[in-house]
């Protein structure tokens, strides 16, 4: 059985490409059952020949990223190559996109049929750091904070999330009284849970690469707004708006600003005065 822990992960501390990565924002995903030319398709990923190692991937985006020249283009290069895991081969998928990574739609299309999608990344800047597990085409479990989780099946990874590290109690609740740990390891070993798969930098560093330009996605229309927010101590607040909600909320504050005026008297007006 599979015993990692976040401690098995603290080279990313003192690592210097998981350092630039974080700061760029990255997005590593893992995919069960498909080879590398596969998933890129199902990204739209347009062949961009190989590339060796990590930096090759990375000079590969940057070269494309002086191309485009436009900061609002999310289009960037993915480098793909396969891995042994658990239960057969799995396709790595690494980009310095921001944190954009595999999901959604086509997560969910790579995971079906009994398979399965884990993933996780940093948006770099002030980061977000997320993480995705999908089994046989559905999200089980999503989250930024271990201590709030969601998806169809929240609570599924909690015994695992407290064999890694997470300071979680049997419940899910975060534990003020545990050791914390550095939360970036820990997603890295319950991803090595998950997949079999062991991150490494030589495995990153030393990997051919099949490249693939993943196009800039249209913005999707918008039904609400949703902030979930969870602080050190584990306290949630979340709060959802609907489309609808909002667009009435300028009408609605000019009406709370500018209430009617009423103007009564308790005494009866002088004589000859107007009356207003």
């Amino acid at each position: 059985m599979n015993s990692v822990t976040a401690h098995d992960y603290a080279w990313i501390r003192t690592s210097p490409f998981f350092r630039q990565a974080r700061e760029m924002g990255y997005a590593l995903t893992l995919v069960q059952g498909r080879g590398p030319d596969e998933v890129l398709r199902a990204m739209q990923g347009e062949p961009r020949g190989t590339a060796e190692g990590a930096t090759g991937l990375d000079e590969a985006n940057d070269a494309h990223r002086d191309e485009v020249d436009d900061y609002s283009d999310q289009s960037y290069i993915a480098g793909a190559f396969s891995t042994p895991g658990e239960h057969g081969d799995w396709t790595l998928v690494l980009g310095f996109d921001g944190g954009l990574g595999v999901e959604g739609t086509c997560a969910e299309a790579l995971s079906q049929g009994g398979g399965r999608v884990v993933a996780h990344s940093t948006n770099g800047g002030k980061p977000i750091h997320l993480f995705h597990w999908y089994e046989d085409g559905e999200l089980r479990t999503t989250f930024e904070s271990a201590g709030a989780r969601d998806g169809s099946g929240p609570d599924e990874l909690v015994p695992l999330l407290r064999e890694v590290g997470f300071p979680l109690s049997p419940e899910g609740e975060y534990d003020e009284s545990a050791p914390d740990i550095d939360g970036k390891a820990g997603v890295l070993a319950l991803a090595e849970r998950l997949t079999g798969v062991r991150i490494t930098e030589s495995l990153l560093r030393d990997a051919t690469y099949r490249l693939g330009l993943v196009p800039d996605q249209p913005a999707e229309e918008w039904t609400g707004l949703v902030i979930d927010i969870t602080d050190a101590h584990g306290k949630r607040f979340y709060r959802e708006w609907t489309y609808e909600e909002i667009a009435s909320m300028p009408a609605r504050t000019l009406a709370e600003a500018n209430p009617p005026v009423t103007i009564t008297y308790d005494e009866p007006l002088p004589p000859g005065s107007a009356e207003r």
